[in-house]
């Protein structure tokens, strides 16, 4: 299982605009790409396909929310509070995405891509607003990915929201093709 987790870093108090534009731009990219998409510490209230509701009614992206209600229908939209200690391990290695990452817990998204293939999960968490991910999200991921392959280029959220699962499952389908046809990549 392969788990875009969007981290409110705005208001936890208040639905603002831009969470609801992330969360309706995130949606159809977890959808074409296979990904689950998980929110954490949003101010929304109730079970996901009740939440997955009342954002469709509120946007036009994505068909008007219609990728959000898939995901829900189907299990593959999750509501997270903000945690301390730790995400449910049914969400597998923790990764934090970030243009810093941490040299002892870098990951190449080659790599998850391979190990995904084999059968492991991945929670790929992307901060939203100006100051991104909190510092105890960096302690607590088991990884961190630099997206841009090391160049640690900075990318804007949705930006960052629509290459995460792209260059993933692009990968994927690569090692797959090269699987199949008895070549390396």
């Amino acid at each position: 299982m392969l788990t875009l987790a969007l981290y409110n870093s705005y208001d936890p108090k208040r639905v603002h605009e831009a969470h609801l534009r992330a969360i309706a731009r995130a949606a159809p990219v977890c959808k074409a790409f296979g990904f689950h998409l998980a929110l954490i510490g949003f101010p929304f209230e109730g079970k996901p396909l009740d939440v997955a509701k009342e954002i469709s009614q509120n946007t036009t992206i994505g068909e008007g929310g219609k990728y959000l209600l898939e995901l829900a229908s189907g299990n593959r939209f999750h509501l997270l509070e903000f945690l301390r200690k730790g995400y449910p391990a049914q969400f597998g290695h923790v990764v934090a995405t970030t243009r810093k990452p941490n040299d002892k817990k870098t990951i190449s998204a080659i790599e998850i891509a391979e190990r995904a293939l084999r059968g492991e999960s991945f929670f790929l968490i992307v901060g939203l607003g100006r100051h991104g991910l909190p510092k105890e999200t960096f302690k607590l991921a088991e990884y961190h990915l630099d997206i841009t392959d090391g160049k640690k280029i900075s990318l804007e959220t949705c930006t960052a929201i629509g290459a995460i699962p792209t260059k993933i499952s692009t990968l994927m389908e690569a090692l797959k093709w090269s699987l199949k046809n008895g070549k390396k990549i």
